[in-house]
């Protein structure tokens, strides 16, 4: 991992790349994905059932594609104590976090003769999508509690989750027993942009939603873009990426394991330390090197670190956060003797992480703050996934007849200038 002093060309020429590396969407995937959306739109079932014989399980049919009881019964008897007082902690944390995000309707009566307002409901039904990660063998259980628990805090009637099945047509009991925890009404066995599809249309067993979110690979994330209007998204989500400001106080092994928990994630990954010490920068590679030889998905992190990796060494903290903004993490960690002082100059990131002993792997699964976090920089305009996806702002409004004569005038003078003379009649003919 390659240190860069900062400012210099090379610096920039490094920041650039990773700041301009953004969301790849291939088009012959984009081509790909419009097929099977259609396919799914025009057969239902039928194509849902193809899609998951032919890449997920050979045997999948169309009454095994929903979860039965007997299916979470038995997954219940299959996990251990250990999981389940994990579980329910996360649970617990996830589901403080979000009540405190629940918005109430309102109105205000303040002009004479006028109620304006808003109207928070909730939609009617949700979906969410959980990877399969490794043929469904790796139970993506922290997907489920923090796209269920969100949706069920801001008050849906109806959630479903979808996730890829095993080769034998199978769910891991771990996210069957995480999915009832959370609160999912329902769970259906099909993945990538076939299931993306079936709960944006609606099938003859998939029920159609409002809102669709969670995590996917780019099947997924184009399935969301293409169908995104027809149905609520979350957010195009791209590579995971990591940004940590550190000082001299910082501990170069935290930094190295830090950065290399998100490296692993993919070789689109993007890991960076930016800090006011040459000192610490050099140990930090060192740390890097050494904890890159105990990993078992050492490749794909030399290959992240390579492509979208880079210590920069800068003046002064200010300097950093300055970088910080511009970048707009994904990830934030403020390894420095007084994160305090910097937090309120963070503008742009995802979740900021606040001293040495809080690494993104505690926002992942316990901390409660949701972990489905805007990526590829837009962190400038997005915000990490909340109850806020879940509801809708009606806005209301009531005159008086006096109050109506009030305003008229005013009305009637901005409609005739947009040159719309039946909005200055409706205002009129109640003179």
């Amino acid at each position: 991992m390659k240190i860069f002093r900062y400012p210099s060309r090379s610096a920039q020429q490094r920041v650039a790349r990773i700041i301009n590396r953004g969301l790849v969407l291939p088009k012959k995937d984009l081509a790909a994905v419009n097929r099977i959306c259609e396919d799914v739109r025009k057969q239902g079932d039928r194509a849902v059932i193809s899609y998951t014989r032919r890449f997920d399980a050979a045997r999948m049919t169309i009454r095994s594609m929903r979860v039965s009881q007997k299916e979470f019964t038995d997954a219940a008897l299959k996990v251990d104590r250990s999981f389940r007082r994990a579980l329910n902690r996360a649970a617990s944390n996830i589901k403080h976090f979000h009540e405190q995000q629940l918005r109430r309707s309102w109105m205000q009566t303040d002009r004479p003769g006028t109620l304006v307002g808003q109207l928070i409901n909730p939609v009617d039904a949700a979906g969410v999508y959980v990877p399969g990660a490794r043929g469904g063998e790796t139970p993506l259980v922290s997907s489920v509690l923090m796209g269920v628990i969100p949706a069920k805090v801001a008050g849906v009637k109806k959630i479903v989750m979808v996730t890829p099945p095993t080769k034998s047509g199978g769910v891991s009991p771990h996210l069957l027993v995480a999915a009832k925890k959370a609160g999912v009404d329902a769970v259906y066995k099909a993945g990538s942009a076939w299931a993306i599809a079936a709960m944006a249309y609606g099938t003859e067993t998939i029920p159609r939603v409002d809102v669709i979110v969670g995590p996917g690979n780019i099947y997924v994330t184009l399935a969301k873009k293409i169908l995104s209007g027809t149905v609520g998204i979350d957010m195009i989500a791209g590579p995971s990426e990591i940004l940590v400001i550190a000082d001299q106080s910082a501990r170069p092994e935290f930094i190295a394991a830090d950065l290399l928990s998100q490296a692993e994630h993919d070789i689109l990954s993007s890991a960076l330390l930016i800090t006011d010490s040459q000192e610490l920068a050099a140990a930090a590679v060192r740390e890097i090197k050494g904890q890159l030889e105990k990993l078992a998905r050492a490749e794909i992190a030399r290959r992240s670190l390579a492509r979208y990796g880079a210590v920069i060494v800068v003046p002064d903290t200010d300097v950093a956060v300055e970088l910080a903004n511009r970048i707009a993490p994904e990830h934030l960690e403020l390894q420095i003797d007084d994160p305090f002082e910097v937090v309120g100059k963070i503008r742009n990131a995802g979740a900021v992480f606040v001293g040495n002993y809080t690494p993104e792997p505690v926002g992942d699964y316990m901390a409660g703050p949701n972990h489905v976090l805007p990526t590829a920089g837009t962190a400038r305009f997005a915000s990490a996934l909340s109850v806020d996806n879940f509801i809708k702002k009606t806005s209301l409004i009531q005159y008086s007849q006096k109050a109506f004569q009030r305003e008229a005038p005013d009305i009637i003078r901005l409609a005739e200038i947009e040159g719309l003379g039946a909005h200055a009649g409706s205002i009129k003919v109640r003179l």
